[in-house]
């Protein structure tokens, strides 16, 4: 290329300087022809930007293959056993884990065509983000934790039985929390609540649940939250009150008399054994919750002069979350047996231990016992430590075992949800440089000061004797005398540009240059991804299509957001980029868009998003395997909140505000138009008449739509709520209903009204 033949054109000197006789200014010198060639220097500048400027190199682009992104996105550790990359490097779902036969595997690229395709083409018409629910996956969990206490419990010879209960906080969608009832129901398994809402909730669920199956009633209480827990033992519900502060005992022995009701009462201890994570917050003597040893022998007291002491049935402890490795659990669990045992002695009617939750997720696939992301243990190590623990301590007290219950709401709903997203457009964080005439750089030398000159010449040097490290220093220092410049007035925006041009240039050819992009997606993080802004809770992320290819670039997650933080640039693995292939025309050209996935994030996310810049949450779609030539039915699917649901929830009335826009256009249209009594023609007033109408209607049209985003590639409809924007079908009825799609090679299994 020639001498600086890459830099920016944007300095071409004005017209008025164009004319005058540069040829008796002396030429600036040029750059060396290392920089000239492109060759590159013989040590780069920074190996960390290096490496992150090229993925996966050690692996030729022409041999690239899924197998390869699998192993790059870490997709079999974190993934394992419901997520891996099939043949056509798509992301495949593995619905029955490892019993998944090849023909069951859902293609999510597949589901995101049905989804996302307008009706007119045989799709369902939703706007992304999407969330993609599995209950096939939720299914299996739950069957899997139930599996592993079951062997626990025969291969030691425990001589109870284990039960679970899902705290519905994790997740308190209405179909979620149905499912793990319907499909828990032969297991007795039930629901922990921790507020009046939740409890009518688990109370309404469980009507159809287990009749054995457990309400453990959590959380502070007041009266109302305490009468509400007897009222359920009344409607033949298993509720057990757990008391989470002293006070709560006399509320429950004062209202279960007035009541008439005899109630089942459990206790949180405050245990000595201490998580040190990020989610062991709530252990330890100084935790949020729980009673101290003290306080639980005067709960005893109250019950035995109430002669309630046959109430006190169950004992509850919660370690933390992400419990990092099996010795802290046994430490844990060991500890709040021997109160269980002292509870006995004290002559309680001791039935269940509850070791609430901490069974965690491994999130980065690491299988580490130091990093809040990962665990050192599986479901079976897991189960095998709680009940030999409890097993140890109630032999040696000669103590009847204790049903085993757990709340273990991450490790059952984590991975049966996944949110698609889009990739709309893309930016480099230097813009790259394009051709400059030798004109334009003499024009921006004459602009400078001599200080700044000095600088020029001296990276023009550096760079000839190959010090590159004084190269970059000296362009460095160029730029910011220039940017001073321009603060002052005296350098245009065509030298300033010509400046920054000149810098990129010089630190890419040195290799110091920033080489990650930032990827624009269609989400709001604040509202999709809130741990993440959170608390720093990260999440795979991974292009959920061409994955046959060699990622190319890596980059940053930006979204929609007017906000600094609503961006992703922390990813497992400690990365802060993530490999990424190139978005061809934007996003929205012959490759059609780029779809990422958040996987791992089906607790807590939904309930803990917010509206903020008023992004509601995403459409969400119910997916259950099928026998159909794609392996899946859409079993339910809703659009996302519109711009007026999210509105309505700031307490604003979009029926009213379209009422004053709608009256704003028609004064704007009369003035524009006049009137048909005036001097205005019946055609324009007609006409002023037409175009208010199409304007009200255009207005109308936007309280409908979502607020995302409309990328016409994936979806050139906006989703209308129609009816309640319920698309459904009976969940066991799904695989008998047949695809009316025109093309048989293209037949899809799934169902919508």
């Amino acid at each position: 290329m020639p001498a600086l033949g890459c830099c920016v054109d944007a300095a071409v000197a004005p017209p008025a300087y164009a004319n005058s006789p540069l040829g008796s200014l002396p030429a600036p010198p040029p750059l060396p022809l290392s920089f000239i060639s492109g060759a590159p220097p013989p040590t780069p500048m920074s190996p960390t930007s290096a490496s992150a400027g090229s993925v996966a190199a050690d692996v030729d682009v022409s041999h690239w293959s899924p197998s390869h992104s699998a192993s790059l996105y870490k997709i079999d550790s974190w993934g394992a056993p419901y997520f891996a990359v099939n043949p056509s490097g798509n992301v495949s779902v593995r619905p029955y884990g490892h019993a998944t036969l090849a023909h069951q595997e859902i293609d999510l690229l597949k589901i995101v065509k049905k989804v996302s395709d307008p009706k007119s083409v045989g799709g369902l018409g939703l706007q992304l983000p999407l969330i993609v629910r599995l209950p096939d996956v939720l299914r299996d969990r739950l069957e899997s934790i139930q599996s592993a206490f079951e062997f626990a419990i025969q291969t030691q010879g425990y001589e109870a039985r284990y039960q679970g209960v899902f705290p519905v906080k994790c997740n308190q969608d209405r179909f979620v929390v149905e499912d793990i009832v319907k499909f828990g129901s032969q297991f007795r398994f039930g629901l922990e609540a921790g507020s009046k809402p939740e409890l009518l909730l688990a109370m309404s669920c469980l009507c159809k649940g287990s009749p054995e199956a457990l309400l453990v009633c959590n959380g502070f209480k007041d009266a109302e939250y305490i009468t509400l827990a007897l009222l359920a033992r009344k409607l033949d519900l298993n509720a057990v009150i757990v008391l989470e502060q002293e006070e709560e005992v006399d509320l429950v022995i004062e209202i279960s008399k007035k009541l008439n009701v005899r109630p089942v009462i459990g206790a949180r201890a405050k245990l000595r054994t201490k998580h040190s994570g990020h989610f062991g917050s709530t252990s330890g003597e100084k935790g949020k919750f729980g009673l101290t040893t003290t306080q639980i022998l005067r709960v005893v007291k109250k019950l035995e002069v109430a002669e309630m002491l046959d109430c006190f049935q169950l004992l509850h402890f919660h370690i933390g979350s992400q419990i990092p490795s099996t010795a802290l659990l046994t430490d844990g669990v060991g500890e709040a047996a021997q109160i269980y045992c002292e509870l006995v002695r004290l002559g309680a009617n001791m039935q269940v231990i509850d070791i609430g939750g901490g069974l965690g997720i491994d999130y980065d696939g690491s299988k580490s016992a130091d990093s809040d992301l990962s665990v050192a243990y599986t479901l079976e190590e897991y189960a095998s430590a709680v009940v030999q623990a409890i097993r140890y301590v109630c032999d040696r007290k000669n103590v009847k075992h204790p049903v085993l219950c757990s709340e273990s709401g991450r490790a059952i709903v984590s991975h049966h949800s996944i949110l698609i997203f889009e990739a709309v457009s893309t930016s480099v964080s230097r813009a790259a440089p394009v051709a400059m005439s030798p004109l334009g750089l003499q024009f921006l030398v004459e602009g400078l000061t001599e200080d700044a000159r000095s600088d020029y010449t001296k990276m023009t040097t550096a760079a000839l004797r190959g010090e590159f490290e004084t190269c970059l220093f000296y362009a460095d220092q160029l730029k910011q005398r220039c940017i001073e410049q321009f603060k002052d007035g005296t350098l245009g925006i065509e030298q300033l540009a010509t400046v920054d041009g000149l810098c990129d240039f010089v630190a890419k050819e040195i290799g110091a240059s920033d080489p990650v992009r930032t990827y624009h997606v269609n989400l709001s993080i604040f509202t999709s991804i809130p741990d993440y802004w959170a608390i720093g809770q990260l999440f795979p992320i991974v292009p959920i299509h061409h994955l046959d290819e060699r990622p190319g670039v890596r980059g940053v997650l930006s979204d929609l957001t007017c906000d600094s933080d609503g961006k992703i640039d922390k990813f497992i693995g400690g990365g802060t980029s993530l490999p990424l292939h190139e978005m061809v025309g934007g996003g929205c050209g012959e490759r059609g868009p780029y779809y990422l996935g958040m996987f791992l994030g089906g607790a807590y996310e939904e309930a803990l998003g917010g509206v903020h810049n008023l992004f509601g949450g995403p459409s969400v779609v119910r997916v259950l395997q099928s026998d159909g030539p794609h392996s899946f039915a859409v079993t339910r699917a809703m659009p996302g909140p519109t711009c007026g649901d999210v509105l309505r929830v700031m307490q604003h009335e979009p029926e009213l505000m379209f009422e004053t826009l709608k009256h704003r256009a028609e004064e704007y249209c009369g003035q524009e138009h006049g009137s048909n009594g005036g001097d205005g023609d019946t055609d324009d007033y007609d006409h002023g008449m037409a175009n208010n109408s199409a304007l009200a209607s255009s207005l109308a049209q936007y309280f409908h739509s979502m607020p995302y985003l409309v990328v016409p590639s994936s979806c050139s409809l906006t989703a209308i709520n129609n009816g309640g924007g319920l698309y459904y079908c009976n969940g066991e009825d799904y695989d008998a209903v047949v695809d009316s799609s025109p093309n048989e090679d293209e037949q899809w299994s799934y169902c919508y009204a």
